[in-house]
């Protein structure tokens, strides 16, 4: 674990001693070479379970994933927001990289924490850089307005799980990972269990977010600037998954009566913002709702609790965070050109920039779910454990997959397709580094259709 937190770290020192000249190149450089470490923690030696440095910071095959996909992040990142960060002054570029690089030991603390408590914690410091990222370098006027309601449904959720924990651990003795699950089931009968149930559960949904409790997600997404809506969608949603995970091992019994309004709304959500994606006219609006849409069929898997489910949604949380990310950044290098992310603009982009049109082609295929990515084994997982659970879930699952696959096209047509208007025949060319970014998201979702098992969790 230290081995990647130290030059973590490191990276603070590396941004604010840097040469100006050197800045992007340094810090693009440290935090790939971490990234680049991180791929040491997929190499599963532990017959335990747990690989710990010591007892607050520790691994397993459910963290694992998560934290190399965290570390993976960093440079993808950086490298996306060189081009609108370059032009101001280098004190806030370099105070711009030192906010991703705290998230990044923020979630890397978060996910390797064996402690709850310290897991939470860690859960809401995410919060400030990620709220400081969206209000300052956020593009329009609403950003104030998109953080404040960032922020207050994430607390509002929090609140709750905080005085949950509390509550767990004067029960128990302990809130250790490693220890609770031996510890004797608790025996919940009244009322009042089962409000702190809910407690347990809340915070995580707000974060997933459930449909419902969904409204902040798009607000943020499409103020914030690239990196804020890559890191939103590709790490900061899973901390609620994650959560969700390592809290219903300890909800049990209570979970098999308690669980069907949250499946039943993880399910109608699919459908809503599947529609709600159809009738989109903003490129990042329609991307942030197809993130509620996805994160909702792992709601539904994880709710399920069985094993078929929890290895379905951490594989979904991991395809869809590069998938996603992915999106969010060819998004940007549309709007850096146009200066709008209204579709209807910029169509009848595959005219003038081939290539890129063929990056969008992959990522909304690999959105939609298509054979043989980890979007699809992800979604047939938990489609199949919802089906064996209730047949009749079969008719909500299948709508949402069709959706997606529909607005998938229907972005990729409003977006390259089409005549091309005289107004953008004289935009500037892709770079090498925007092509080299799409690369980076999509070479790890190929490879991992090769060695799936590196994030199917504790099944194998």
């Amino acid at each position: 674990m230290l081995k990647v937190l130290i030059p973590t770290i490191m990276l603070f020192p590396t941004i604010w001693l840097a040469s100006p000249k050197w800045l992007w190149t340094t810090t693009t450089a440290h935090s790939l070479l971490i990234a680049l470490i991180s791929l040491t923690w997929l190499k599963w030696t532990s017959e335990a379970g747990w690989a710990t440095s010591n007892l607050y910071l520790a691994t397993d095959p459910l963290s694992t994933p998560l934290l190399v996909l965290t570390c993976w992040l960093l440079p993808l990142m950086v490298l996306a927001s060189q081009n609108h960060i370059n032009s101001e002054p280098i004190a806030r570029q370099r105070l711009y990289i030192t906010l991703l690089a705290s998230l990044q030991a923020f979630l890397i603390m978060a996910f390797g924490a064996t402690e709850i408590i310290m897991f939470y914690i860690m859960f809401e410091a995410t919060l400030i850089p990620t709220l400081i990222i969206i209000t300052r370098w956020g593009n329009q006027t609403e950003r104030l307005n998109a953080g404040t309601y960032f922020l207050f449904y994430t607390l509002a959720g929090s609140l709750p799980l905080l005085v949950a924990l509390l509550l767990l651990q004067q029960s128990t003795g302990t809130l250790s990972m490693l220890v609770i699950q031996y510890s004797q089931p608790l025996l919940m009968n009244s009322w009042g269990h089962k409000i702190w149930w809910a407690g347990c559960l809340i915070a995580f949904l707000v974060k997933m977010p459930l449909y419902g409790v969904h409204l902040w997600l798009p607000k943020a997404h499409v103020e914030a600037p690239v990196a804020g809506s890559m890191v939103l969608a590709a790490v900061l949603l899973k901390l609620g998954g994650y959560g969700m995970m390592r809290m219903m091992i300890m909800l049990e019994p209570l979970s098999k009566e308690l669980m069907y309004p949250f499946i039943v709304l993880a399910l109608w959500g699919i459908i809503m913002t599947g529609s709600i994606c159809l009738r989109q006219t903003d490129l990042k609006s329609l991307i942030a709702y197809s993130s509620v849409s996805h994160m909702g069929l792992v709601a539904g898997g994880i709710l399920i609790q069985t094993p078929w489910g929890f290895s379905g949604a951490i594989i979904l949380m991991i395809a869809h965070g590069l998938v996603s990310s992915m999106l969010f950044c060819l998004a940007n290098t549309a709007y850096e050109r146009t200066h709008s992310r209204t579709m209807i603009l910029a169509r009848g982009l595959q005219m003038i920039f081939p290539l890129t049109a063929a990056w969008w082609f992959i990522a909304n295929l690999a959105n939609l779910a298509l054979p043989p990515l980890p979007n699809l084994m992800g979604e047939l997982m938990i489609i199949t454990t919802l089906f064996n659970w209730s047949p009749w879930t079969i008719a909500l699952t299948g709508m949402g997959t069709l959706i997606t696959a529909g607005y998938s096209l229907y972005m990729y047509l409003m977006s390259q397709r089409g005549p091309t208007p005289s107004h953008i025949t004289k935009l500037s060319p892709f770079h090498t580094r925007e092509h080299l970014l799409m690369a980076l998201h999509l070479i790890p979702v190929l490879l991992l259709v090769t060695k799936p098992e590196l994030m199917w969790g504790w099944c194998y």
